[in-house]
């Protein structure tokens, strides 16, 4: 293909004594002596080249502009299919293109840089560009005076903080193009008295004749140490009679102390010291002894609520009271560990629950929270909670300790269910499970439950659990039943692995009732073969007498008390008389 025309054909100067003009070369699939020639020269002698042409990424060419300071060039690019050219007309003074400064150095307070530079060509007038790149990533530009262009002071930046910072430079008078970025510099502003106020809390244990005092502290986002912290120091004095402060310092490397106090009020300051200054103190206000540990509205002994995990943490929630102006949650996270690693964390007055995040919290591991309002520096128990991340199925089932028997029931009966820190789930009751040993069960009351194996159990739950005692009724008689007895959480139960067996007894009032059924009808029927004679004659005589026969007994029909049989009734065959004096009567 014949050459395209040269793109961003421009020219520029650096120290006013050089030209140097770049373009872009096209593609124009012609190889060895076929590649594209290219001539720079001026317009009006565009045979006189001015210098050679040379191209890898961008072509390039310069020469001396001695005391010519007007240049109308062209660059003429060509090739045996055809020829291109572009044109540049500019004045060198309005095409500097500086070098990039150098030398640079700095000057510093706790809250200001000036940064300083130097540049191979002090002719030239330049306005210089300062880029400062903050310790969040964002960049500030800072422009220097129109006075001083090899300086700039840059201001409102943090104590004991490490900044990066670049030059450029670009002509004064007949703005070009900005130079290339000065290299780096990387600089710390000094130290400062620190700022804000530190996080502190206490952990309060009675003993004989006071009570022990575990100071904690933290760095909040909030306080800002402005330098390196050296030490902590922590204040203390009873507020009632004015006595003399008692203090200690601490290195950097402590978070906590323990002093021993009196069963008085005291008002403890803790402070951060770095090189320049100490922070502003972190009062505490601990009451006396026996005010300390209890809310301010209520008397009674508190009680401990459950609270339960989410996917992030443990979410707890309180009653606000408009009374605080903050609250505080205090945990450990490894409680099983003594004296445990308390941390605490601070809410604002309209809060009244929060998700207590941690790496270190574990399902199956019991946590108790304290919940504190703060008023005046003074903290008092509001409410205490304990909670899992996710509960797991308790450790043990319980022990049967009884098993009683009918021929169509079983009462079983069992310890005391010992529930602790230890346990990994807050325990919710009981589940019984039975079946025959032989076939499915399908018992009146009970939900089916089936098993790894496919085999159906009948289940039975039992939710109070303080419950000890359980029968479980609607058995058959004389059949082996296998039946087990497990404890549940909020994370479930542990697998049944092994059962215990029972056999209930036949039912003997079924028995008593079959023999009656049997043995008596049995019986009378060999006493009236063996009195056949006297059973004929007292149910079926053949001549019916009133006064044996209970067939010919009429109510309505009695001589004193003798039956009567009344002749007109019936048909008799044979009229017999027992004796003349029943006949004279009759």
């Amino acid at each position: 293909e014949p050459p395209d025309t040269p793109e961003d054909f421009s020219c520029q100067t650096q120290d006013m004594k050089r030209v140097t003009c770049t373009w872009r070369e096209g593609e124009t699939y012609l190889y060895g002596q076929n590649l594209p020639r290219y001539t720079l020269s001026k317009t009006s002698a565009q045979k006189a080249a001015l210098c050679k042409a040379s191209c890898s990424k961008q072509c390039s060419c310069s020469w001396d502009i001695g005391q010519q300071w007007i240049w109308n060039v062209t660059v003429t690019v060509e090739n045996p299919l055809g020829k291109k050219t572009a044109t540049d007309v500019f004045d060198v003074n309005h095409r500097i293109y500086p070098t990039a400064p150098f030398q640079v150095w700095e000057d510093c307070t706790d809250t200001e840089i000036t940064l300083h530079w130097n540049y191979k060509n002090n002719k030239i007038d330049l306005f210089c560009q300062t880029e400062v790149l903050l310790p969040d990533g964002k960049v500030e530009l800072h422009n220097s005076s129109d006075t001083d262009s090899r300086r700039v002071t840059v201001r409102g930046l943090q104590p004991y903080t490490e900044y990066m910072a670049r030059v450029r430079c670009g002509a004064a008078k007949h703005f070009w193009r900005w130079s290339e970025w000065s290299q780096p510099l990387t600089t710390r502003t000094k130290e400062g008295t620190p700022s804000g106020k530190l996080d502190i809390w206490r952990e309060i244990i009675p003993v004989l004749g006071g009570r022990n005092v575990t100071l904690f502290w933290k760095q909040t986002p909030g306080f800002q140490a402005n330098g390196k912290i050296i030490s902590y120091e922590v204040t203390w004095k009873k507020i009632e009679d004015g006595s003399k402060p008692e203090s200690i310092s601490f290195s950097s490397v402590y978070n906590s102390t323990r002093i021993f106090i009196d069963n008085h009020s005291y008002r403890i300051c803790i402070m951060a010291k770095n090189n320049v200054n100490f922070s502003l103190p972190s009062v505490l206000i601990i009451s006396r002894a026996t005010d300390n540990s209890r809310s301010i509205f209520s008397t009674e002994e508190l009680k401990e609520g459950e609270v339960n995990g989410t996917d992030d943490g443990i979410f707890i929630s309180w009653e606000p009271r408009s009374i605080y102006d903050s609250y505080i949650i205090d945990w450990c996270n490894f409680p099983r560990l003594q004296p445990c690693d308390l941390l605490w964390k601070r809410f604002g007055p309209n809060t009244s629950s929060a998700v207590i995040i941690s790496a270190a919290f574990v399902p199956g591991v019991r946590y108790k929270f304290r919940i504190y309002g703060s008023v005046a520096n003074r903290a008092y128990l509001l409410e205490k909670k304990i909670g899992y991340l996710r509960e797991l199925p308790p450790l043990l089932d319980p022990v049967v300790r009884k098993v009683d028997l009918t021929y169509d029931s079983v009462t079983l009966s069992w310890d005391s269910y010992i529930t602790n820190e230890s346990e990994p789930g807050f325990l919710r009751g009981y589940h019984v499970y039975v079946s025959p040993v032989e076939g499915n069960c399908n018992l009146k009351g009970s939900k089916k439950h089936i098993l790894s194996d496919e085999s159906e159990l009948c289940k039975y739950t039992i939710e109070n659990p303080e419950e000890k005692r359980y029968t479980v009724k609607h058995l058959m008689p004389n059949t082996k039943y296998k039946i087990v007895v497990k404890a549940f959480t909020g994370g479930g139960e542990t697998p049944i692995v092994n059962f215990r067996y029972i056999d209930t007894p036949y039912n003997l009032n079924m028995l008593y009732f079959v023999s009656l059924l049997v043995i008596v009808p049995t019986l009378v029927a060999a006493i009236c073969h063996w009195k056949m004679k006297w059973v004929k004659e007292c149910c079926c005589p053949v001549i019916p007498s009133p006064n044996k026969s209970k067939v010919l007994s009429f109510k309505e029909f009695k001589i004193d008390s003798e039956n009567v049989l009344k002749i007109n009734d019936c048909l008799p065959d044979v009229l017999a008389m027992d004796s003349n004096a029943e006949a004279q009567k009759l």
